[in-house]
């Protein structure tokens, strides 16, 4: 076994680790940093998702850092693709065009943005990322994490990290069992947190769907995947809610849970316009996630948009992958799904000429990384969650339970964040959860253990509930997380305290937000409206 000691160790490099270690590294500390799979960034490249984000991303509500993570990722499209004159020029460039987010783009360069910009700490020794590697093992006593056991799942081989403090930032909080920190994973009862949206009965296997991802796009020839050996069983898949097979362009909307039919026009001359508060803009499939719009580029660089496919119609409800013995056969089957659905593109789907099927549909596995075409992760949406000194229910940020659509405060802020209560059909039976928020905070008291002294979340692992998690889920509020839960353990090794004592007292907890508004991380939102 490999040893290692350092000031901080993060396992998991997703979205939120890479903020927390710049955090930590601009503060001069030392950090070793594991992941899974082979690119840092987690549902930014791995699971290959660009970045679900408010209305107000380009004027406010971000951190400095975030905001350099997403100009860069514009400057490389500039530096290194063939954009036209009018694209090259737009300040908030959009490669793909696409519906969901002001800036999709393909994960690949998010890899190459972020790689860049830990690339003076990795080459100082300062960082040492190791992968791939999983946890598994801790080494605790009196509740303080004195390392951490790591392995290489191709050959086994395992590090034992050493670290004055240990970060979270795994995506389902794979390091609270290991080390014994208190957790909650699931949906709670509504009579634990009182909330108008939670469950009558407490339920820990009851979590949001995951989704396998893929990337395509639409060229001459046939592109068609072979027919996968359990397409029939997918093929007459249906919940009880949905209004048709999964293998369809149907899919309840969530905020009215009426079944609505999708459309996907392929490689459109125009592109659909809207206000994403009125128009989540998911109606036609090709457009909502493209990543690529060949209007952006050159005449002739691009056959065709590309597209990210993160569809209802691939969210898998069969199986939690948490405190599971059937974690594989999760994830398998997810990725099976996800295939079965490639295949009725290709052969089956209803065109909007009369006819079924594209077969130049073609997956893009040189894009996400892959031999297969699909992302390196499934996207997950829902971790284990610590039992914090603050726990964020929906009462505190639902307009409709406050009865207020200004934002929602919280005493110790160390961020912002804003996103409806956006909840996916659940291994529970669930159909959606949408609810209205005013934007938010992110509470000092959420990030801190009730017991483990030196474990800090940086990810979907903090105090939320199964219900705000869904609003506490996403890439700008995760990053958020990360870089102030990096910062708070830099504070906590200048001062030689522990976050619990950061947090519990005032006078700290006022240095400590000086410290983050210095960062440029935003404390608190202006008055406005949530949507």
């Amino acid at each position: 076994m490999t040893k290692l000691s350092t000031e901080v160790a993060i396992i998991g490099g997703g979205l939120g680790s890479v903020a927390a270690a710049l955090a930590l590294l601009q503060r001069g500390r030392r950090v070793v940093m594991t992941e899974e799979y082979a690119w840092l960034g987690g549902q930014l490249t791995s699971q290959a998702v660009p970045p679900d984000e408010h209305i107000w991303v380009e004027q406010f509500g971000i951190t400095a850092r975030y905001r350099a993570l997403r100009d860069g990722i514009r400057q490389y499209y500039r530096d290194h693709y063939p954009l036209t004159g009018a694209a090259r020029a737009d300040r908030e460039l959009n490669p793909g065009r696409g519906r969901v987010s002001r800036l999709c783009h393909e994960p690949r360069v998010a890899d190459a943005v972020i790689t860049a910009m830990l690339a003076p700490y990795r080459s100082s020794g300062r960082l040492t990322v190791l992968q791939p590697r999983v946890p598994i093992a801790a080494d605790v006593r009196d509740g303080v994490v004195r390392s951490v056991t790591v392995a290489d799942p191709r050959t086994g081989e395992e590090t034992e990290i050493a670290a004055e403090f240990v970060v979270d930032g795994t995506e389902t909080g794979d390091l609270l069992p290991l080390t014994g920190t208190e957790y909650v994973v699931g949906a709670e009862a509504r009579a634990d947190t009182d909330e108008p949206s939670a469950a009558e009965v407490a339920d820990p296997t009851n979590v949001q769907s995951i989704a396998w991802c893929f990337v395509f796009d639409h060229v001459a020839g046939d592109h068609t995947i072979p027919r996968p050996d359990d397409y029939d069983f997918w093929r007459s898949f249906e919940l009880p809610f949905w209004g048709a097979p999964m293998l369809s362009f149907t899919a309840p909307n969530p905020r009215t849970l009426v079944p609505e039919e999708r459309t996907m026009n392929v490689n459109p001359a125009a592109d659909v316009t809207g206000d994403p508060r009125f128009d989540a803009g998911d109606r036609d499939l090709w457009q909502f996630r493209r990543i690529a719009a060949r209007q952006n580029f050159a005449a002739g660089a691009y056959d065709s948009d590309i597209v990210l496919a993160n569809w209802p119609q691939l969210d898998y409800v069969s199986g939690s992958i948490i405190d599971t013995g059937d974690r594989d056969v999760h994830l398998r089957a997810a990725k099976a799904q996800s295939r079965a659905y490639v295949h009725w593109l290709q052969t089956e789907a209803p065109r909007p000429d009369g006819g079924r099927g594209w077969p130049g549909l073609r997956l893009r596995g040189d894009l996400v990384g892959t031999t297969d075409g699909f992302a390196q992760a499934p996207y997950i949406r829902e971790s284990r969650r610590i039992r914090a000194l603050t726990t964020i229910r929906e009462q505190d940020v639902s307009i409709k339970a406050r009865g207020y659509d200004g934002p929602a405060r919280f005493d110790g802020s160390v961020g912002v964040g804003m996103y409806r209560i956006d909840l996916h059909p659940s291994t529970g039976g669930d159909n959606y959860i949408d609810v209205e928020c005013a934007p938010f905070e992110i509470p000092l008291g959420a990030l801190v253990p009730v017991a483990t002294q030196n474990l800090v979340p940086a990810a979907k692992n903090i105090g939320t509930t199964h219900i705000t998690n869904g609003a506490y889920r996403l890439h700008p509020v995760e990053w958020n997380i990360g870089e102030s839960a990096g910062e708070l353990v830099a504070f906590c090794l200048d001062r030689g305290l522990a976050p619990r004592q950061i947090a519990t007292g005032d006078a700290l907890v006022e240095q400590f937000q000086t410290r983050l508004t210095e960062a440029g991380v935003e404390l608190h939102w202006p008055e406005i409206a949530g949507y």
